[in-house]
């Protein structure tokens, strides 16, 4: 069940979602206007689950086209509410804004809850009671910095909502987080996956300021989507907002189980492009690079972009192209994600990694030291998401850097685990050989 906080601009509704949610996922900032996009928030109370839905601040009669799509995500957030929350700003009295939000909420048909935020001391209590004019019944006086009045909110809330009903879990849904630079298209190609304006798009760089999760399902598939804010090089990184937004992203990545990096095709893959794509890979997640707005540029050389990403990138993500505009394969970036989530969960049989293994001794020597040579005598997989894998060696120290990069590329092509977290661990036959007999020893008390 959701529940819909809205308000005038600058009233207090993200604080006083983390407040209630308690947490520190809607992002908060001094500055009106912060919030934009409507960000879904679970939390429960006295046993009674619940999602908040914050929202930007509404202003009826700010006509310019930002504030129009603030005003949208608002009423969509209602329509996919069971109860409206009404934040109002205690300390600064009834406004006309606030009267216009009350007369939109008494025409539809949810019910609703006054909360007069800002009521830091108990004394201020008596300042809520001016907001008995919106005719929504009697206003919960509350603080979201000092948490007074909160308790009773969320009583009210829960008192408010329907009869609960059994909601599908989401624990095996696929994670797919869409990262990348400021203004290269990410929120339009979340609007293309969703077939709706679900997040503001628009051309001012630095529109989405939080990451949001939007529950999808593809062929069967449960996926969560995330929108993310547009990720800068440090030195670029104005404020403290854009600090905390960009925060929120690498978060984002770090949660995620595939990120799409979406890069702008009439660029090409940029520098920043490629230190996104490896923080990315860094949080372990699976990644790929959506080279977006490809009806814009169709003449860019795949070949050569592919090129360098296997020479930068260890990882060796796929490069993939799509037009948020049109369409143009966006469905094959869910099956790519789809397919990169399922890889990295995949176990290698044990026979076919040892097949593999004598391939590689017998397409590359491996690499002697004073004299005696390192030998590659087993492995076998370990544990999953991400792969990991043992390799039993007759000594550690001759496995040189670059032989282990070329085992682990050659992995990659024989199992199909492009742009997928990797780890190998050579290990010494004595030292397992010194396991089992400290395993044996401890068995038989010896």
């Amino acid at each position: 069940m959701k529940v819909a906080v809205v308000g005038y601009p600058n009233v207090g509704k993200s604080s006083l979602v983390n407040r209630l949610s308690g947490s520190r996922e809607a992002v908060v900032h001094e500055r009106p206007g912060v919030t934009r996009d409507r960000k879904e928030i679970p939390t429960d109370w006295n046993g009674r689950r619940f999602t908040l839905i914050d929202t930007g601040g509404v202003d009826l009669q700010d006509e310019d086209e930002l504030a129009r799509s603030i005003q949208e995500q608002a009423r969509s957030a209602l329509a996919d509410a069971v109860l409206a929350v009404l934040v109002v700003d205690a300390q600064g009295g009834l406004r006309p804004g606030d009267a216009e939000m009350a007369d939109l909420l008494r025409r539809g048909d949810l019910p609703v809850i006054v909360a007069a935020n800002k009521v830091d001391h108990v004394g201020d209590a008596p300042l809520a009671a001016e907001f008995h004019g919106l005719g929504l019944g009697e206003p919960i006086a509350v603080s979201a910095a000092q948490g007074l009045g909160t308790g009773d909110l969320l009583d009210a809330v829960v008192a408010a909502l329907p009869e609960e009903d059994a909601e599908p879990e989401e624990d095996d849904a696929v994670r797919l987080a869409v990262i990348g630079r400021p203004n290269v298209g990410k929120s339009s190609l979340v609007n293309q996956i969703l077939g709706n304006e679900r997040v503001i798009v628009s051309p001012v760089a630095g529109t989405t300021r939080d990451a949001i999760d939007l529950p999808l399902e593809i062929e069967g598939r449960q996926l969560v989507l995330v929108d993310t804010a547009g990720l800068r090089r440090q030195a670029k990184v104005g404020d403290s907002l854009e600090y905390y937004t960009a925060l929120r992203s690498r978060r984002a990545a770090e949660r995620a189980d595939v990120a799409l990096v979406v890069c702008d095709a009439t660029d090409g893959i940029t520098t920043q492009d490629l230190r996104i794509a490896e923080l990315a890979m860094q949080s372990g997640c699976a990644t790929a690079l959506v080279l977006n707005k490809w009806d814009l540029k169709p003449d860019v050389d795949l070949d050569h972009e592919r090129a360098r990403i296997t020479q930068k990138l260890r990882l060796r993500p796929k490069v993939l192209t799509a037009s948020a505009k049109t369409g143009r394969h966006v469905q094959r970036l869910l099956t790519e994600a789809i397919a990169l989530a399922d890889r990295t969960s995949h176990r290698v049989p044990t026979p076919q990694l040892n097949r593999f293994l004598s391939d590689v001794v017998a397409t590359r020597q491996p690499p002697a030291k004073q004299g005696h040579r390192l030998k590659l005598i087993f492995i076998s997989q370990t544990s999953e998401r991400p792969p990991r894998f043992s390799i039993q060696v007759n000594s550690r120290q001759r496995v040189t850097r670059d032989y282990a990069y070329f085992v682990e590329n050659r992995l990659r092509e024989r199992f199909h685990l492009e742009g997928i977290p990797v780890i190998i661990d050579f290990v010494e036959r004595s030292e397992r050989r010194g396991e089992g007999n400290a395993r044996r020893a401890a068995r038989t008390g010896s």
